[in-house]
């Protein structure tokens, strides 16, 4: 090959490689599709649960006093103790299967009494044997002095009682009250029913 056609050739050769150096990476580009980034997973939000329990509703008038009140209404103011005694009664009553009108009918008569207080034996001023919540006395079959001071027994002594009065329900709470205690002062209880029934009222669900 003579010299010329030699320095034609290298001159067309390094031609041709400076071209692929220049377009080779660009026709790469274009023959291999970009590689894409991965998408990132949705963030996961936690959710606080809210609790929206809510105290079950005040039983109404309607239950706790359905013939309304009769007469001039008392109320004492209640420390603790006796406080505690008129949340006894509500748990009697309701182990005892009844419902908030007896719970009423049960507080106004202790209520009348003992004041919600449980009374042991208070010597002279006692009255003959009674004891407890309801006033109620061993002689007359009610219990033992024991068993009469517990307010659970009580409590249940006297709605078991009231059951067996017929028609209790349909009654005015102080006839029915009078109807278990057979006390010398019969319409006393009525006194009782509105603070009875605001206590009924506030623990029965509580």
């Amino acid at each position: 090959m003579n010299t010329m056609l030699r320095k034609t050739v290298h001159a067309f050769a390094g031609f041709a490689f400076a071209g692929g150096a220049l377009l080779g990476p660009t026709t790469a580009a274009l023959a291999s599709p970009a590689h894409e980034a991965p998408t990132a997973a949705p963030a996961t939000v936690a959710v606080a649960q809210v609790k929206t329990d809510k105290p079950a509703p005040k039983p109404g008038m309607d239950k706790l006093s359905p013939h309304g009140v009769q007469g001039q209404q008392s109320s004492v103011k209640l420390n603790d103790e006796q406080t505690k005694n008129a949340k006894a009664i509500i748990e009697a009553t309701k182990k005892s299967g009844m419902d908030e009108r007896a719970a009423v009918v049960a507080i106004a008569t202790s209520l009348q009494e003992s004041k919600l207080d449980n009374l042991g034996h208070l010597g002279d001023m006692n009255d003959h044997d009674s004891l407890g919540l309801f006033q109620q006395r061993p002689s007359s079959g009610w219990g033992s002095a024991e068993q009469i001071t517990n307010p659970e027994y009580s409590t249940k002594a006297f709605l078991s009682g009231l059951k067996n009065v017929e028609g209790w329900k349909d009654m005015p709470l102080t006839d029915a009250a009078q109807a278990v205690q057979v006390s010398a002062y019969p319409d006393h209880y009525a006194q009782w029913e509105t603070q009875a029934a605001n206590l009924v009222a506030d623990h029965w669900n509580s």
